[in-house]
């Protein structure tokens, strides 16, 4: 895949509010792309530019070799999805999809065809006559998107297009938005503050804070090596320990204290200093806990523990537990034994479960 978006330096302040502050970003052609963070991170703002509604105070936008930075929003290869649909409700599912390309007076054998094409790839050409409020969400959103593709643009911005859809529709509808992906090959850029929808759709992230980019990776890459404490801790649980390194290792491990834990072997990079301060982080599910201690591989990290509370959540559990000083989260499975509350026990983990992150 070849970057064809190029978002550089971009700036856009409201008074003292610096919405979207400097970001760059290269977007390949055909990827699905997601903006996450949480409410007021400059995400929605970004998408607006690039849709033509706001212009950035500083920077540019190059679509496919093309400076779209000043360019109308009506001029632009660029259609957007909104989370209320914005769907004319006088108008039938056949004439919604229609609506833009009448309004481009193309022929209508063209028009036609378009329109059946995008019925028959959201699967409701039998609903074609009915108005959107005789149509499901889902239904409705797929109408939307639809809508969206029906003219062939380069560039789809969804913005938050699954908020108002129940937990099972919005699954549903991920599903169903990469069947669609699949099929038109669109560069797709998906706004919204859901980690799980960007981990499960998106085949790259950017994770936005306060108007910048605090990072940028595959979902995987995300997830397991976050580069931040923010970044681990908004795309999913984490538990956070600080310490001070003692010495570097082999294969990128580093020995670390911390206080009422002693050593521990974790993972980190090499400009790491000795006596420097840094922050461990160590997800939920990559913790271990067993009654009797554990047989150790090299660097394997154990730790006694005793178990405050145990949480049921149907396919795992959430056991939380008390090393030392420190409180930590462990899940785990629910086939496996689980340790009663108050009861002592062993939490073990590898060296690259336990990441230093900035």
């Amino acid at each position: 895949m070849n970057d064809f978006l190029s978002i550089e330096k971009v700036f856009r302040h409201f008074g003292p509010l610096r919405a979207v502050d400097g970001v760059t970003l290269q977007i390949r052609q055909g990827e699905i792309f997601s903006l996450l963070g949480p409410s007021g991170c400059g995400k929605t703002t970004l998408l607006k530019m690039l849709a033509g509604f706001e212009k950035p105070d500083a920077g540019r936008l190059i679509l496919n070799g093309q400076d779209i930075t000043d360019l109308p929003p009506e001029r632009r290869p660029v259609n957007t999805v909104f989370q209320n649909y914005a769907l004319f409700p006088h108008l039938s599912v056949w004439e919604n999809i229609a609506f833009g390309l009448r309004i481009a007076r193309r022929p209508k054998v063209e028009i036609t065809a378009a329109v059946e094409r995008m019925l028959a790839m959201i699967q409701l050409g039998d609903h074609a006559k009915k108005k959107p409020a005789q149509l499901s969400g889902g239904q409705r959103q797929r109408v939307a998107i639809a809508r969206a593709l029906v003219n062939e643009p380069k560039l789809l911005l969804l913005d938050e297009p699954l908020a108002a859809l129940d937990l099972k529709l919005r699954q549903h509808m991920l599903a169903e938005l990469q069947a669609i992906h699949a099929q038109v090959g669109t560069t797709f850029i998906y706004v919204t503050h859901d980690q799980g929808e960007a981990l499960s759709l998106s085949h790259r992230i950017a994770v936005m804070e306060a108007g910048k980019v605090s990072q940028v990776d595959s979902p995987r890459g995300l997830y397991e090596a976050p580069a931040t404490s923010f970044v681990a801790g908004f795309i999913g649980d984490a538990n956070f320990l600080e310490g001070r390194v003692e010495e570097p290792l082999s294969h990128g491990r580093l020995r670390v204290t911390v206080a009422g834990l002693g050593r521990l072997v974790v993972t980190g990079h090499a400009t790491l200093l000795v006596g420097q301060t840094v922050r461990v982080m160590v997800r939920p599910e990559r913790l271990h806990l067993t009654q009797e201690r554990p047989v150790l591989t090299a660097g394997e990290n154990a730790l006694p523990t005793r178990i405050e509370s145990v949480t049921y959540f149907g396919p795992h559990a959430k056991a939380q537990v008390r090393c030392g000083p420190h409180t930590l989260h462990v899940q785990q499975p629910s086939g496996k034994t689980l340790l009663a509350t108050d009861t002592e026990g062993w939490l073990h983990f590898e060296p690259e479960a336990a990441r230093v992150v900035d």
